[in-house]
């Protein structure tokens, strides 16, 4: 695992750790609404469950835009990526749109709000690390059909 990454995975399961911690932290109303009628929910009432599964949903993410940036040439692997901000941007605003008009989830309260729009900011995240990545230059070549040819030989 190269530095940038290690910091990247660092930098993200911080960001799980605060997402799981507000999303711990709904309102009474809403503390009772996930005991009496969202039971599926309850998980989200322990802080390093909610962000344990924030952080596996974004190693996933990780792992799937990291074998599309070495299979894929350059410019599908940055379509791709594209989309994906795309994607959660879309799911950012659906999210947001939720908690304003749905009566229920308005009264979460702001803490697990933030804690859910954290959970979108982190799937960005991950697609503009691959997005500012950039590929070996052996790996430009192939792309365009050319040789290259290092010192001592012919590239693997």
């Amino acid at each position: 695992m190269n530095k940038q990454l290690a910091l990247v995975v660092l930098f993200l399961l911080i960001l799980a750790c605060m997402s799981g911690y507000l999303m711990s932290q709904p309102s009474m109303v809403g503390r009772v609404g996930i005991d009496l009628f969202y039971k599926q929910y309850k998980f989200l009432k322990t802080w390093w469950q909610g962000a344990l599964l924030v952080f596996v949903v974004w190693m996933l993410l990780m792992f799937l835009q990291g074998l599309a940036q070495k299979k894929l040439p350059v410019s599908k692997a940055r379509l791709l990526h594209a989309i994906m901000i795309l994607v959660a941007v879309v799911g950012f605003y659906f999210t947001w749109s939720d908690f304003h008009h749905s009566t229920t989830h308005r009264w979460l309260k702001s803490r697990f709000h933030i804690g859910a729009y954290l959970f979108w900011v982190g799937c960005i995240l991950v697609s503009i690390y691959y997005l500012l990545q950039k590929k070996d230059e052996r790996s430009h070549e192939k792309e365009r059909g050319h040789i290259v040819v290092q010192e001592g030989g012919p590239a693997a």
